[in-house]
């Protein structure tokens, strides 16, 4: 029933009995609530009954048909009440005045300053929002031996409010001081681990598993988030856990059929679907956007279905062109996002995202394709009931991996890695320009800081120390990061000027000063993506450390492609061995810059109709045997 509706007045009868109008239930229940004798609990029961048939705006108006006709001690719980379906149809100042009004009849109502704050946030008022969580803490922090356990929840709800918005203002030291606050009162908080732990890789703090209070070793190990444990352990077997601890957390149960086999009937073109919310300035929108383009239109229709931000770069703008269809369903809940791309036919679902963040696998996990595939976006084994396929070579995944994958491998011949030969590269800067040293080695590591771990940053200070006159040139995300890192330094006897600190710059500029390094020192357990892609089309070299898992053996896949497979380590010996013998003969430097300027763009690492090929065949393989019948 619309407001136009219910906006219409009772209209008394008159005349003929038998021709008066007859009321609503509606217009029966807005009668009852003017007459101003309604209590709150019948108020309750009604708009419940209004909700209960899906009609909150029905609900809205009899809450405030009563707040305006009743003279009641309990208006502030129907301000609240109805504060809270107002932010649910996200009318969010409607829904911050009722809150601020329940505030000031009962200023202790901790409950509507929670929402006050969620409201504030929603529309840009994060300071608002930080100050009513901070006073809801102060009002509810729970004593010793308090009996109240609504007011615990209530503290803990408002800590955990206060640590994600700071987070997400990068404000990593107040957002990590309410999370030991908020796992003090309360250990056993999965989610919160979870932030706790990955919040320390982003700050370089070590070591990095540091207890608190309660929270016992193997609670912060089992709650190290799936893409944390790719930073944090190269076990295979860790890794697996990890992910397998996120579905059974995060995704829910079904045991729906499979949505795809109640699509329409496959034929044609194959049907190819990408699913991603990273179709922007993000490294995978980096990675992917040629091979988007070059997909052979007469063998594929290509689909996109996507949630990225509309970051208006030339980058989105491109890869949105190079699909023949795009679906935006950041605003459709999972199965309703399933069930479109089921009902289009898609016959090889590829998921960009695995459980990263903003990562939507409950819609994998409806198998609206019958062909579901894991590629880039999360090297690792995702464990998404659904995804029963993980793009490889047999570099990157070695058959002594497949135990510790839930995926089968699709092993393309030379690299599993796609990249864009069309990136723009800015002007050639000088070293002068980023405070690097004319004569002396730079080293250099721009990969995010949350990959940096422990005990690579120190054999990268041992790699400093042996090569005199070198620097280290590294990416430094936020001031917690470059202080631990220099007084980590310092711990070695490195002077603070041999770390030095690049700011983020636009692409174009980030991929032209990789001329200026000398050698890339790769990060372990998670290897380098993208960066290695852009430092080897850049001509700079990479030593990298593979080990057991996929992601740790992404830049050897690379390397091997490019033809420089002597750059490859096993152990941390030989990796810290290499870049100091390398380091000191700058010639032996030079001399594989000179080969990747010369060779490497021609490389079948940079084959990209090759690589497409490759995929492309893959992949139809696949979804041909899926249209057979069985």
């Amino acid at each position: 029933m619309s407001a136009t509706t219910l906006a219409a007045p009772l209209t008394a009868p008159t005349g003929d009995p038998a021709s008066a109008p007859v009321a609503t239930p509606a217009q029966a229940d807005l009668a009852r609530l003017r007459s101003g004798a309604c209590p709150l609990a019948e108020l309750l029961d009604r708009t419940a009954a209004w909700q209960a048939r899906g009609d909150d705006d029905t609900a809205i108006r009899l809450y405030a048909e009563w707040l305006a006709h009743t003279d009641s001690p309990f208006r502030h719980v129907a301000l609240f009440n109805q504060g809270t379906l107002l932010a649910a149809r996200q009318r969010d100042t409607e829904a911050e005045a009722a809150y601020r009004e329940a505030l000031a009849l009962l200023p202790a109502f901790s409950q509507a300053r929670l929402n006050l704050g969620h409201a504030l946030e929603r529309r840009g008022d994060t300071d608002g929002a930080l100050a009513e969580w901070a006073r809801v803490v102060a009002d509810t922090r729970p004593l010793p031996d308090d009996p109240r356990p609504e007011q615990r929840e209530l503290c803990l709800h408002a800590l955990n409010n206060l640590a994600r918005l700071n987070e997400q203002l990068r404000r990593f030291d107040v957002a990590e001081a309410h999370m030991v606050d908020s796992l003090t009162i309360k250990p056993d908080q999965f989610d919160v681990i979870q932030h706790y732990v990955h919040i320390r890789q982003k700050q370089c703090e070590w070591p990095l598993y540091r207890t608190v209070g309660e929270v016992t070793p193997n609670q912060l190990l089992m709650g190290t988030s799936a893409l944390a444990m790719l930073s944090v352990s190269d076990d295979p077997a860790r890794q697996l856990m990890a992910a397998l601890r996120f579905v059974q957390e995060k995704l829910p149960r079904t045991n729906h059929p499979p949505l795809h086999t109640s699509g329409p009937r496959r034929e044609g073109r194959i049907r190819i679907g990408y699913l991603s919310g990273d179709l922007a300035m993000h490294a995978v929108g980096l990675l992917t956007a040629e091979l988007f383009e070059l997909h052979d239109r007469s063998r594929f229709e290509t689909f996109a279905f996507c949630w990225s931000r509309e970051d208006g770069s030339p980058l989105r703008e491109r890869l949105l062109k190079s699909f023949e269809h795009v679906y935006r369903i950041g605003q459709m809940d999972d199965t309703l996002a399933a069930r479109l791309i089921a009902g289009l036919g898609i016959d090889v679902l590829i998921d960009l995202q695995g459980l990263t963040n903003g990562a939507r696998p409950a819609i994998l996990a409806l198998r609206p394709a019958p062909v579901q595939v894991s590629y880039l976006g999360f090297p690792g084994t995702c464990a998404i009931p659904g995804v029963d396929w993980i793009v490889a070579d047999r570099f990157v995944m070695p058959e002594a991996l497949l135990p510790f994958h839930t995926e089968r491998p699709i092993y393309l011949p030379v690299c599993y890695q796609v990249s864009d030969r069309q990136r723009p590269v800015g002007a050639l800067p000088t070293r002068a320009q980023y405070g690097l040293p004319e004569d002396g080695f730079v080293y250099c590591s721009f990969n995010n800081n949350f990959k940096f771990t422990e005990e690579v940053f120190d054999s990268w200070m041992r790699v400093l120390a042996a090569v005199p006159g070198s620097v280290l040139w590294l990416l430094a995300d936020n001031d917690w990061t470059r202080a631990n890192l220099l007084a980590r330094a310092a711990q070695h006897g490195i002077a603070e000027q041999r770390l030095v600190f690049a700011p983020r710059v636009a692409p174009p500029d980030y991929l032209a000063r990789f001329a200026l390094a000398d050698l890339m020192l790769d990060t372990f357990p998670y290897n380098a993506g993208t960066t290695a892609s852009d430092a080897l089309w850049m001509g700079l070299p990479i030593v990298t450390l593979a080990g057991r898992s996929y992601i740790s053996r992404m830049a050897g896949s690379l390397l091997t492609a490019v033809g420089l497979p002597e750059l490859i380590t096993e152990t941390l010996p030989d990796y810290e061995r290499l870049a100091v013998a390398i380091g000191r003969s700058p010639g032996r430097a030079r001399s594989y810059r000179r080969y990747l300027e010369r060779d490497g763009r021609q490389s079948p690492l940079f084959d990209m109709p090759a690589r497409v090929r490759e995929l492309e065949d893959a992949l139809a393989a696949l979804a041909l045997k899926a249209r057979q019948p069985e």
